[in-house]
């Protein structure tokens, strides 16, 4: 099996491509910690097994990993392309399939707006947010605020808070004038 690797715009993160369905659909699963795994997915708590592993998302094709200060690159990728060779060699699921993402209860009126909000999240943002080894999770709307959520690489990107808002929220008022702003939401 062979692993390709991609640089982020984080450079705390790496991009891990197995060449294969990491996750189903359109789902994403973002661990800030070991603590956050809780029985939710063996490979992410294989990879938290590792020294230095600071942050473990699942992408639909990829598999992003932030470390911390501790360790450099190069001593830890090839312990986690082992894990990942390993864990994909061995057929086990992912994750456990509970796990979900949790969003806002949606006010009745706001329903169509919310639509919107969403397919512009799924056909324009979320494919680049993808490229660079994380995600946008929507997690509610209400008086005008969206609220999101960044994953993956993102979440920890200098650049993302400004991306969120000059990019996302100027988009999404331009095609939702129903929106009033983007907040975002840590997990």
């Amino acid at each position: 099996m062979f692993i390709e690797t991609e640089d982020t715009p984080n450079p705390a993160t790496l991009k891990f491509l197995p060449g294969r369905t990491v996750m189903p659909g359109r789902s994403t699963a973002d661990f800030v910690s070991a603590d956050a795994v809780l029985g939710r997915s063996a490979l992410a708590e294989i990879l938290f097994d590792q020294s230095g592993v600071a942050r473990v998302f699942l992408g639909g094709d990829f598999v992003a990993v932030t470390k911390d200060e501790t360790v450099e690159w190069s001593a830890l990728k090839p312990q986690i392309l082992s894990v990942l060779v390993d864990f994909f060699v061995s057929g086990r699921p992912v994750v456990d399939e509970d796990t979900v993402v949790e969003e806002e209860l949606i006010a009745p009126e706001d329903e169509e707006i919310v639509r919107q909000i969403k397919e512009l999240l799924d056909t324009r943002v979320r494919p680049a947010v993808a490229g660079d080894g994380g995600d946008i999770v929507f997690r509610g709307y209400r008086d005008g605020v969206v609220r999101l959520t960044m994953q993956g690489a993102c979440s920890g990107c200098p650049s993302s808070r400004a991306t969120l808002k000059h990019g996302v929220e100027n988009m999404l008022r331009h095609y939702v004038p129903e929106v009033v702003s983007v907040e975002q939401v840590d997990a």
